[in-house]
This record gives C-alpha cells, sequence and structure tokens, in this order.
C-alpha cells in the first residue's frame, strides 16, 4: 500500500467524486479510477460505493479513511520537522482539546508565537478526552489540552492556571432557572443530557451523591453545542462545563452553577520521552512561562 494512494484515497473520499479528484489531484480521471480499484484489489475489500453522481464510503472505507489520515498525517509531520533545517523556527505545531476556557490560554501562546515566529502554524483538532488521547498516543498531535490530570505513567503535563467550573445548562422559563445555583437534589429526577465521558467515580457523579443508573439521563454527547440545541429544544438540563455556549442576548439558554462548586484543573500534557520539532518546543516554553504561577501555587 503505497502513500501516494492513500493520498489519492482520500481525495476521493473528501470529493465524493472520481472527476472532481483527479481535477484536484492533477492526475487523469482514468488513472484515478485504475489505482483505486488496484487498492481495493490489493486489499480485498470495497472501498467504495459507486452511484451515478456520487461516491460513498463502504464500512471498509470508511475504516481505512481513519487510518489513512493518521498515516498521511503523521507522515506530513514527520517530514515537515525533519526538512526545514536551519534558520527561522518555522513549520507546524498540532494542539488536541476538548471543549474548554482553557483554549484561551493556548490562543494567547498562539498569538505570541506567532509574533516571534511568523511561519510557524498551529493546527487544531477537537474531541472528547478519549479521542484526543488516542491522537497523542498515536503522535498525530504534539500536545493535548485535558479537563482533569492526565495519566502521569504516560504523560508529560503542567497544570494551567486557568479552571473549567460545572454548570446546568437550561432553558430561561425552566423552573429551575429562578435559582441562584442547583443543588445535587434538584437535578435528581430531570432529564439529564450528559457528556459520554461522566462514568461512575466521576467528579460530577460524586457532586451528585449516585450513580449513573440512579440518574434520569436522556442523552449522551461528546460535545456540547449539538447538546445545547436538543436543550434549547426542550428535551432536558445538560450538566457541562460553564461558558462553552454563548448564552447572552437572545439566546433561550442560561447556566446555573452548581452549588458546591464543582471545579476542574486544566492540563497541558504530552507523550513521555516525546521529541519536539522546534516549533513545537518553542510553543512549549511560552505555554510553561504563561502557566508559571499554577505550578508556583
Amino acid at each position: 500500500m503505497e502513500l501516494r494512494v492513500l493520498r489519492y484515497f482520500l481525495a476521493v473520499a473528501r470529493e465524493e467524486n472520481i472527476s472532481r479528484a483527479a481535477r484536484a489531484l492533477h492526475i487523469a480521471q482514468p488513472s484515478l479510477s485504475r489505482q483505486l480499484k488496484e487498492l481495493e484489489e490489493e486489499l480485498g475489500k470495497t472501498l467504495f460505493l459507486r452511484g451515478r453522481r456520487r461516491i460513498t464510503l463502504t464500512e471498509e472505507g470508511l475504516f481505512l479513511r481513519k487510518r489513512a489520515e493518521e498515516i498521511v498525517g503523521l507522515v506530513d509531520k514527520t517530514t515537515d520537522a525533519l526538512t526545514l533545517g536551519e534558520g527561522p523556527v518555522a513549520g507546524s505545531v498540532y494542539i488536541g482539546a476538548g471543549e474548554t476556557q482553557g483554549m484561551r490560554l493556548i490562543a494567547r501562546a498562539a498569538g505570541e508565537l506567532g509574533k516571534s515566529c511568523p511561519e510557524v502554524r498551529l493546527h487544531l483538532v477537537s474531541g472528547d478526552r478519549g479521542d484526543i488521547a488516542e491522537q497523542l498516543d498515536k503522535g498525530i498531535i504534539d500536545f493535548a489540552l485535558f479537563v482533569g490530570e492526565a495519566d502521569s505513567r504516560r504523560y508529560e503535563q503542567i497544570l494551567l492556571p486557568q479552571r473549567d467550573s460545572w454548570a446546568a445548562l437550561m432553558r430561561r422559563d425552566h423552573p429551575l432557572a429562578q435559582k441562584q445555583a442547583v443543588r445535587p437534589g434538584d437535578l435528581r429526577g430531570q432529564p439529564l443530557l450528559l457528556s459520554r465521558q461522566i462514568r461512575d467515580g466521576s467528579p460530577v457523579l460524586g457532586w451528585m451523591g449516585c450513580t449513573l443508573s440512579q440518574l434520569n439521563v436522556v442523552s449522551t454527547h461528546n460535545l456540547i453545542y449539538n447538546a445545547s440545541l436538543m436543550v434549547e429544544e426542550g428535551l432536558g438540563i445538560a450538566v457541562t462545563l460553564e461558558g462553552l455556549i454563548n448564552t447572552t442576548g437572545q439566546s433561550q439558554l442560561c447556566y446555573r452553577p452548581l452549588s458546591p462548586r464543582l471545579e476542574a484543573k486544566l492540563f497541558l500534557a504530552w507523550k513521555r520521552w516525546q521529541s519536539f520539532s522546534p516549533a513545537a518546543a518553542r510553543f512549549l516554553e511560552l505555554v510553561q512561562s504563561m502557566a508559571a504561577p499554577a505550578q508556583q501555587a
């Protein structure tokens, strides 16, 4: 399986059309079709369902797409780091993060990096903790921003000065919106939308003083935006980190903090014994300097 063919495969998967993919790749359509057919024969799997106007991926094609994106991304990242040579710091820094206010510090570090190293580019990957940890383990990203401490056996990490606070996201016309804060008993029996990362033993369930099975969970999610639309449509209350959804102006939604207050520490993590490109090393230096007060506390 050649890297070049994997790039061809990804182009067709992205364009959903061989003609458009061939134009984007600047190769002849018959040549592209032949190489894709040879890839299917090599793997012994059908990767595409070929319609009159659109090509879709089979289950095997979807699996290959995920793996091909990882392989091509890692090759490009490695090539980028090895071919820059001497001179001004340049290249790419790859950061994975869930939804958190900690991204503000990352943004400030990126701004400082851009001033001193204008040829550096940052690439952000969003996902939940499991998604981001997987990409960090595979070397696809350089850093991961975690809500809560990372596994110190696998990662180096620094504590960031910001902390996220947990809150209940609800419609403004919900009866609990009349309260200044919500307590554990307020949420018992309420239809709840929870992150799929909230499991028995997690801080949120510790705050509630119950197990997951004792709650009325109507939906789970990995990112809050789509869940907020379900809250807006009256499906229930989302227990989430505060400030991720704009509830100002004409928004039908509001946050109510948890009482007693429940906070989450934020950490920037990277693999142990990781070798950084000059760009990634410079980015880490900036974050460490900004996070120094938290380290000394």
